[in-house]
């Protein structure tokens, strides 16, 4: 394992769940990505199976759903705790990117991933 692992934007992907990652750090054991969703943008609702995540706000605002809960604002330094295999989702409410951290035990896997939404 490095010491430090250094930040490269040109890593960032879009997925079909309407948001840019940088995945900084997956051990299995634990990860840390960066997620970017544009204005006016709701992601996908899905679940992590068997997953604990959190997201830490560091830029912008938005509201997340977590498990069939009201809609609830979020802004720079909130911390969203979910449990594993509950419904998830955030929109972007503002008017620029909205930029948080996704922490999640054990560390993501795409077969934990859960897309829950009505295709």
């Amino acid at each position: 394992m490095q010491i430090i692992e250094k930040f490269q934007i040109v890593k960032e992907y879009y997925t079909e769940e309407r948001c840019y990652i940088i995945e900084l750090y997956n051990s299995g054991d634990s990860s840390i990505a960066r997620a970017r969703v544009k204005p006016g943008v709701t992601t996908g609702l899905h679940s992590l199976r068997e997953t604990f995540e959190q997201y830490v706000i560091l830029e912008g605002e938005g509201e997340v759903e977590v498990g069939g809960n009201p809609a609830t604002k979020v802004g720079p330094l909130d911390v969203v705790n979910i449990a594993a295999d509950r419904p998830q989702r955030i929109t972007n409410t503002g008017d620029k990117d909205l930029i948080f951290l996704c922490l999640c035990t054990p560390g993501f896997k795409q077969e934990a991933y859960e897309n829950l939404e009505n295709d």
